[in-house]
Parts: C-alpha cells; sequence; structure tokens
C-alpha cells in the first residue's frame, strides 16, 4: 500500500526523488501518467495496477474508452529508477501538471500523486477535518 506524503524538488533536468518507502512497491519499471481524476497532478503506477487500469478502461462502452485511452495513453510513459532513486519526469508532463521546482508527492493506496506544490495546498485547502469525517461517516466504521 502507497501511502504518505513528502516534499520534493525537482532538479533542472526534471528528476525528482522517490521516497524509498515507495519505491520497492512500484518495481523497477512502471508507468506515469496524466492524472485521470480531473485534477492537474500525475499519477504513478506500479505495472500490475497500470494494466488493472488497462483492463477496467477496456470494459468501458467503446466510446467512452476510446476517448480515456486518447488523454491517458498519450501522456504515459515507462519509468524507471536512476542509481540514486530518481525518475525523470517527462517535460510535457511537468508542463500538464505545471510542474517546475517544488513538487508534493503523494501515496494513494494503489498509486502515487505528484503535484505542483501550491496547486496541491490549493486542492487540500479544501476540506477540513469536519469536511472529511463527513464523508468518513459513509464508511460506517
Amino acid at each position: 500500500m502507497l501511502f504518505g506524503g513528502y516534499q520534493h524538488t525537482i532538479d533542472k533536468k526534471g528528476r525528482i526523488a522517490i521516497p524509498s518507502k515507495l519505491r520497492d512497491e512500484l518495481g523497477n519499471s512502471f508507468i506515469i501518467s496524466q492524472g485521470i481524476y480531473g485534477k492537474r497532478c500525475l499519477c504513478v503506477y506500479s505495472m500490475d495496477k497500470w494494466n488493472e487500469l488497462v483492463e477496467k478502461i477496456g470494459k468501458l462502452p467503446a466510446a467512452k474508452s476510446s476517448v480515456v485511452k486518447r488523454f491517458l495513453y498519450e501522456g504515459a510513459f515507462n519509468v524507471e529508477f536512476d542509481s540514486q532513486g530518481r525518475i525523470l519526469i517527462p517535460a510535457s508532463l511537468r508542463e500538464y501538471a505545471m510542474l517546475e521546482n517544488d513538487a508534493h508527492i503523494i501515496g494513494m493506496d494503489t498509486n502515487l500523486e505528484i503535484w505542483n506544490t501550491k496547486l496541491w495546498q490549493e486542492e487540500n485547502a479544501q476540506y477540513s477535518p469536519e469536511s472529511i469525517a463527513a464523508i468518513v461517516e459513509e464508511l460506517d466504521f
């Protein structure tokens, strides 16, 4: 399970270090893509989780599946860690997510999200402990 929030910088070449706690779960080769949840962030998937997502997208009606595939696959890249635990974020993805210097990495259970720090702060500011509690009430936990 991928979890935790981590603040990192992106170097001038577009590389970002992924915390060692998260690297093991991603494996040696994985996918980075545009986020599909309506937010300007990037998603990082292990190959297993990527394949699960691809399979689920394939079950959508053809017209919907095609739209999602065009968006997702056009902005998806296979990446690997370098010797220092960094990944190179392709320029098109850095532009999409407005990543320049600072980034926030969040473990989201089955994948990672990489956010522009300012956008993450704005997104996170929309929610209060009370609004989260209201959502969690639906879990009956």
